[in-house]
């Protein structure tokens, strides 16, 4: 059956090609391996689970509110715009942006799948190789999960946001290995692994709370995969390439920050897209969670050394944002990722 009839907006397309090419690497040194990601491996092929038997999907949602989130993580909650729905409106609505968060995480999985299996291709050493690997069946079993989650207990989806796109389109473009590391296993597996939080801690449904729990003891490992395997890499490159490195990663980031005002929701419930954009720009709960996307963001560029590098160019961009106090923010979560 086609998935094309659960779309709360008829997508554009149903595939995307990205042109590009890079090189493939062969490596013949088999013995040369870092022991923190020989770690890593072996803690990824211990925590491999089966979706099928390892969540409960004989579990019902509320229609109404199917993660059963309080209300106040509604956008829009307590404005004129929230307080002129009815009780009908106000629980289409949140069905329909909680399938609009979930289809993102969707489409960012699969993205997440073709960016890793890239990285196979790619990295320079086994050992990164022999991670990436158990990363691509990471991947395919959180799209897996959520497309289940999506399809067959909201029966709802949202296609991918342009921003989202537009960065994936980016990422996977660039021929060069690093800068998929950079834009998949720093920025965008870190940006999902604050959004996964919130749902994990709000979600009074099992099922729900269950899926974004295990998806995101996986991210944790992914992200330190990528810090792992740049750290090295970032101390040869030249002043003019991290300068490079620092303007992605702060435009990326920002962008990805930007992507939550959630405009095809709005249209789609027949909520005006400029009072509730309005709306989602003045209030102070969004600036705090948008703040804390980047509570993963900051310390993994920190350590990867683009935080003071070039003159402390990215320092500034961050402390311009209000988000600097996070860049010791992880520390204790990143050792306990590759314990």
């Amino acid at each position: 059956m086609s998935t094309k009839k659960r779309y709360a907006v008829p997508p554009t397309e149903t595939e995307w090609d990205i042109p590009g090419s890079f090189d493939t690497t062969f490596r013949w040194e088999y013995e040369d391996a870092r022991d923190s990601l020989v770690k890593l491996y072996e803690k990824g092929k211990n925590l491999q689970w089966n979706t099928n038997t390892r969540i409960d999907w004989s579990q019902d949602l509320d229609p109404e509110n199917p993660q059963e989130l309080p209300d106040e993580s509604v956008t829009i909650y307590g404005s004129d715009v929230w307080n002129k729905l009815s009780r009908k409106e106000r629980a289409n609505l949140r069905r329909h942006l909680q399938a609009w968060q979930l289809s993102q995480f969707l489409h960012g999985e699969q993205g997440a799948l073709i960016c890793t299996a890239k990285i196979v291709q790619q990295v320079p050493n086994v050992d990164s190789k022999f991670y990436a690997a158990t990363q691509v069946m990471d991947e395919a079993r959180h799209v897996e999960t959520y497309s289940r989650l999506l399809h067959e207990k909201f029966d709802l989806a949202y296609p991918i946001t342009p921003t989202l796109k537009r960065l994936l389109n980016d990422v996977l473009s660039d021929s060069r290995w690093d800068m998929t590391y950079l834009g998949m296993q720093i920025l965008i597996e870190g940006l999902a692994l604050a959004a996964f939080a919130q749902i994990r801690d709000q979600a009074k449904n099992s099922l729900a709370a269950a899926v974004n729990a295990y998806v995101m003891q996986d991210e944790a490992r992914h992200v330190a995969f990528g810090v792992l395997s740049l750290q090295e890499f970032y101390g040869q490159l030249t002043a003019a390439e991290i300068r490079e490195r620092q303007e992605f990663a702060f435009e990326a980031a920002v962008r990805m920050r930007d992507r939550f005002l959630q405009q095809e929701v709005w249209e789609r419930m027949g909520v005006d897209v400029g009072e509730a954009v309005k709306v989602l720009l003045q209030t102070p709960e969004r600036d705090m969670f948008q703040a804390m996307l980047f509570s993963k963001i900051v310390p993994n560029c920190r350590k990867l050394g683009l935080l003071d590098a070039a003159d402390g160019w990215l320092r500034a961009r961050f402390t311009e944002l209000g988000v600097i106090q996070f860049e010791h923010w992880d520390d204790t979560a990143a050792e306990l990722a590759v314990a």
